[in-house]
């Protein structure tokens, strides 16, 4: 697997639909610096659902945009890279052939795959659609997100490129453990012993265990209490 990616950036700004949020990205060139926490000039707002170390890059599947155009044509000014606030937009990079713990060499830096992304309530106030984050998470066109083990210079001239494989957990499967399967303790476990999952779906894998429950989803997806 070797990718030619485009890349994206953007600060924290006020929105009209959103709030305070770096949803708003401008493409970018020539050499990047990667660091522990992103892309030199990119900047997170909502801390408790993006950002940190294990979600310092966020990707999404360019062929996705066609599903979100054939779903909401009113919005075909929207759907394109990186309406979703991506860094990252690729061609033949997938939920279904991406997996938890995957390595990869972007220029001399090397990022790993943490955990898929988990769609939150500005989605919504992007889009004007009420449960737009929860269409996204439960049609699982997601995306995912990188820890960055070794930091670097990269550049959309050079490739993302796959090293390693470190589990048999995909992207898909997780979005399917963690958002639409009934509670199954066989289910967690697994995703548990995926090398490499973020420490944040590891807690909550393990909460889930500790509480015999599935936690609420509508904070997240709504902006409000379940």
């Amino acid at each position: 697997m070797k990718i030619h990616p485009q890349v994206f950036i953007g600060k924290v700004q006020a929105t009209s639909h959103c709030g305070q949020s770096a949803i708003h990205k401008r493409e970018a060139d020539g050499l990047l610096t990667l660091g522990q926490l992103g892309l030199e000039g990119d900047e997170q707002a909502e801390k408790r659902f993006h950002g940190g170390p294990d979600r310092a890059l966020c990707q999404y599947p360019r062929e996705h945009y066609s599903f979100w155009l054939n779903a909401y044509p009113e919005l075909d000014d929207l759907f394109m890279p990186s309406a979703f606030g991506e860094n990252i937009s690729t061609q033949n990079m997938t939920e279904e052939n991406v997996f938890i713990g995957d390595i990869f060499a972007w220029g001399d830096a090397r990022i790993q795959v943490t955990q898929p992304r988990s769609p939150c309530y500005k989605l919504n106030g992007l889009t004007g659609i009420e449960n737009f984050a929860q269409v996204m998470q439960e049609t699982g066109r997601c995306g995912w997100l990188y820890r960055i083990i070794k930091t670097g210079t990269v550049s959309v001239d050079t490739p993302i490129q796959l090293l390693s494989r470190n589990s048999d957990v995909s992207v898909k499967e997780a979005i399917m453990i963690a958002f639409h399967a009934p509670y199954d303790e066989e289910l967690y476990q697994r995703l548990l012993s995926a090398a490499g999952l973020s420490a944040s779906w590891s807690l909550t894998m393990q909460n889930r265990l500790d509480n015999h429950r599935i936690e609420e989803f509508s904070h997240r997806l709504f902006g409000r209490r379940g």
